[in-house]
């Protein structure tokens, strides 16, 4: 009985498989094809403005404090923005 049922439950599971597989294409197709600008009418659910924990105090308000940015330099950046290598 298992054996003459094993054809029957391999080809559902296999149909199954082959559905979200096309599914999942589906949405990376959708998203090559959308603008780089264009946002994602599905990304932000809540329609609040996310905030990072770490811009927050101790009271949960944003900090006033000025903001520590970081610049690295590649091979070809001498650090100077006048001068390039080789010149």
């Amino acid at each position: 009985m298992i054996s003459s049922l094993f054809p029957l439950i391999y080809g559902l599971v296999f149909l199954a498989l082959l559905w979200q597989a096309f599914r999942v294409m589906g949405r990376g197709f959708s998203a090559a094809v959308r603008s780089p600008g264009e946002a994602d009418p599905h990304a932000d659910r809540t329609g609040k403005v996310t905030i990072h924990p770490e811009l927050l105090d101790g009271d949960g308000r944003l900090t006033e404090e000025d903001l520590l940015t970081v610049r690295f330099s590649g091979e070809d950046d001498t650090g100077d923005p006048g001068l390039r290598p080789g010149e």
